[in-house]
């Protein structure tokens, strides 16, 4: 990172038939930055992403995206922006090359045969060049997605859930690329609902109901936060029902055998937890809060807050 913005925008909102959907958001994102973008579904990241990269028009607000004003001067970052929507958007009854071809008249690609060329050995899709893209696995269709959003060498990618449905393993090196390019000075803003890719990201924002709740590194996200975790292993169903009737607790998750508890109140759940582990046969034990844990109390502070 290089610590000039790549995008910095103030108030932006964005409404559909009366209801608002990103509302007065502020964002800036530093050049080289991997920038997570969470929240649960229909939180606005989507229609946000759109219209960083000039496909949506804001209804209030604006800002620049890589020094280019974001209404007036949205084709010029057409130009040099890379999006990968949530599902495969390429053509699936063309083939590997094929679709790298198109993308590069598209953008108008200088040397586009051999930047094509270049592409299918660096993402590995060589021996792949002449299969339809219909018929590649997820994590195949991810990598062609991703090589025809970098092909024409853009400065900033905007990434919409581009791992769901995605296998670990694939997962994995999908972010190491990432990491790569981010490397190399390329921004990244990236939405996810995994929490392992969410501290992969340099920092995070999250938005519930449009609005920006919570941006920072994942340590800062965590102590805003302000909670206090207990873990408690064994936890049944009716244990847990005693667990949420204790003082303090407001917040309960299940991670596989364990219950993980949250509360704001250190001492009042150091006080009441242990006890109320007991009764039920187990025990109690203090953690430091997770990303996770501080994301679950989020969504659930906010979907109170709203009424959900």
């Amino acid at each position: 990172m290089d610590g000039t913005s790549a995008i910095a925008v103030r108030g932006l909102t964005k409404r559909f038939a009366g209801k608002t959907v990103v509302n007065a958001v502020d964002l800036t994102v530093q050049t080289g930055e991997i920038y997570g973008f969470l929240g649960p579904n229909g939180s606005g990241k989507t229609t946000f992403i759109r219209m960083l990269c000039g496909l949506l028009t804001p209804d209030a607000g604006g800002g620049t995206c890589l020094g280019h004003d974001l209404v007036w001067e949205a084709r010029a970052i057409k130009r040099k922006v890379g999006y990968m929507t949530q599902r495969f958007s390429l053509w699936e009854d063309l083939s590997v090359r094929e679709n790298l071809d198109f993308i590069g008249r598209m953008y108008a690609v200088e040397n586009r045969w051999a930047a094509v060329n270049d592409t299918l050995v660096t993402y590995g899709l060589r021996d792949r060049a002449d299969q339809l893209a219909g018929s590649l696995s997820g994590g195949w269709k991810q990598r062609l997605a991703l090589a025809s959003c970098l092909l024409h060498r853009p400065q900033l990618l905007l990434l919409d859930e581009p791992t769901a449905g995605v296998d670990p393993a694939a997962r994995r090196e999908f972010w190491e690329e990432l990491h790569h390019l981010s490397a190399a000075g390329v921004t990244v803003l990236v939405s996810t609902h995994y929490m392992d890719e969410a501290e992969r990201c340099h920092r995070l924002a999250y938005l519930a109901y449009g609005e920006l709740i919570a941006h920072g590194s994942a340590n800062e996200i965590i102590a805003a936060a302000g909670i206090t975790t207990w873990i408690i292993p064994g936890a049944d169903a009716s244990s847990r029902a005693a667990f949420a009737q204790t003082p303090g607790v407001t917040g309960l998750a299940n991670f596989g055998t364990t219950l993980h508890v949250t509360g704001r109140d250190a001492a009042l759940l150091a006080a009441q937890l242990p006890a109320t582990a007991a009764r039920c046969g187990l025990l109690a034990h203090p953690v430091d809060a997770s990303l996770e844990d501080a994301f679950i109390h989020l969504m659930q502070h906010t979907a109170q807050r709203d009424g959900a």
